[in-house]
């Protein structure tokens, strides 16, 4: 099962954003998997960052895998739009794909990638987004 909740002001197409999980999920070999999805505010997020990760600042995403989070048996994306958006400003991607990578990402850090381990992690997690990305973002007719 799939949750998603939108917690701001900003509009989210559930649907796409459905789809987009399900893909990964798919890909992952992770169907079953319960997956909460948030989107919430930059003032949230930082709490949420500050509180497991002792970073006293808002991020655009944060991930949280089964036990660690806040339902025992889902795993947890959080995504912060409002971050993204300023992020999004310099990238040749639209807001919405912006959204949809970072979705990409935190499914994927839930899936046991970990680019924070080392060089060689951070590259196969980085391939793994990237193959994702092309497939559901940029899919050939």
């Amino acid at each position: 099962m799939i949750e998603i909740n939108n917690l701001t002001g900003f509009a989210v197409d559930k649907r796409f954003f459905l789809g987009v999980a399900k893909k990964v999920l798919k890909g992952e070999n992770r169907e079953t998997e319960n997956v909460s999805i948030a989107f919430v505010s930059p003032k949230e997020i930082q709490k949420i960052n500050k509180k497991y990760r002792k970073k006293d600042k808002p991020t655009d995403v944060l991930s949280f895998e089964k036990g660690i989070n806040f339902k025992e048996d889902f795993s947890e994306v959080i995504i912060c739009p409002q971050v993204i958006k300023k992020e999004a400003l310099g990238s040749n991607l639209s807001f919405k794909k912006e959204l949809a990578k970072v979705l990409i990402h935190g499914i994927l850090h839930n899936s046991g990638y970990d680019h924070e381990v080392s060089e060689k992690e951070e590259k196969k997690m980085l391939k793994k987004q990237e193959y994702y990305i092309n497939e559901i973002l940029n899919p050939k007719s």
